[in-house]
């Protein structure tokens, strides 16, 4: 469908769900991370991060666009003071709202209640020694099982969809997070395979980095828990090339699929359209990942997307 804005046809964004990374700073230093952006912050933005007054111009040219759902990423987004505004306004301007998060700073969920209606938490591991070699720790401290538990359940005694991130690495290959899954009940679990991007984590010579073949094995083992009502999503390296809507802390679109970050020109200065324009996005691919659900849905599918073979 294409929209009429000032007298102006607007042809609608081929993926309708964007992620914007508006913090570069994080507490925690994953040696698997595809969102560093310290060239970002080398090169564009000192700081790491636009100021308020900007980051809610974005969101606003963003739900302009035609995008119906927002991902709030970073770095680690709950340090940034003005996160719950920006999710605010997300939510007054019609989109559906998603924060990812490490977990380390999430003390009390319920002020989002009403505003955010996805939270996702990265859990790739439960074992201490298996977090501290990912890196996933604060202050050389792992977050303990018993606090990942606390926190989905406070999530969805708000009333907010949770979802689980959890990233297959070397470290946490043999790992099995079934029972633990069944226990936190999660709406949506993403299984991904360690994605090698050069000048963000390394690129292939990431020592962390898993084969396709390494990568089914964990999903495979682990897919059974879509029984008990968690939807569970699949995506190898493929599937993350060239299927998201990504913008970085600048403000700008980016995309992946010559691995490495490319980056458009600032939303801020030509648009969301002409920036959108300056990236490659694969429609059929985020179709393919399961990229397009019910986001507004009260219950979960049981099902299984982006099958294993």
């Amino acid at each position: 469908m294409v929209s009429t804005v000032g007298g102006t046809a607007r042809v609608p964004p081929p993926i309708k769900a964007v992620n914007f990374h508006i913090w570069q700073p994080c507490n925690m230093h994953c040696g698997f991370c595809f969102a560093q952006f310290k060239d970002v912050r080398r090169d564009v933005l000192p700081a790491g991060h636009l100021p308020a007054r900007d980051a809610l111009r974005v969101v606003d040219a963003l739900a302009d666009e035609g995008f119906q759902k927002i991902t709030f990423a970073g770095g680690e987004p709950f340090l940034c003071p003005w996160l719950p505004d920006l999710v605010a306004r997300a939510h007054q301007r019609g989109m559906v709202t998603s924060i990812v998060t490490n977990g380390s700073l999430v003390k009390d969920v319920t002020g989002l209640a009403g505003v955010l209606d996805w939270l996702v938490l990265s859990v790739d591991s439960l074992v201490p020694d298996v977090l501290t070699r990912l890196g996933r720790t604060t202050a050389g401290r792992a977050i303990p099982e018993h606090a990942y538990r606390s926190l989905c359940l406070d999530v969805r005694n708000a009333g907010i969809s949770l979802k689980i991130n959890t990233v297959v690495t070397r470290a946490n290959l043999g790992e099995d997070l079934s029972s633990f899954l069944l226990d936190a009940a999660p709406r949506r679990w993403k299984i991904l395979q360690m994605l090698p991007i050069d000048g963000q984590n390394g690129g292939y010579d990431n020592p962390l980095r898993v084969t396709d073949e390494e990568f089914r094995a964990f999903a495979s083992r682990h897919l059974w828990v879509a029984r008990h009502g968690i939807d569970v999503v699949c995506e190898d390296n493929d599937a993350m090339t060239g299927s998201y809507a990504m913008l970085d802390p600048a403000g700008r679109f980016f995309d992946n699929v010559d691995g490495h970050y490319s980056y458009s020109e600032s939303v801020l200065s030509v648009g969301a359209a002409a920036a959108l324009r300056q990236v490659t996005l694969d429609r059929a691919k985020f179709l393919a990942r399961g990229g397009q659900y019910d986001w507004r849905a009260a219950e979960p599918a049981v099902l299984v997307r982006g099958a294993v073979e």
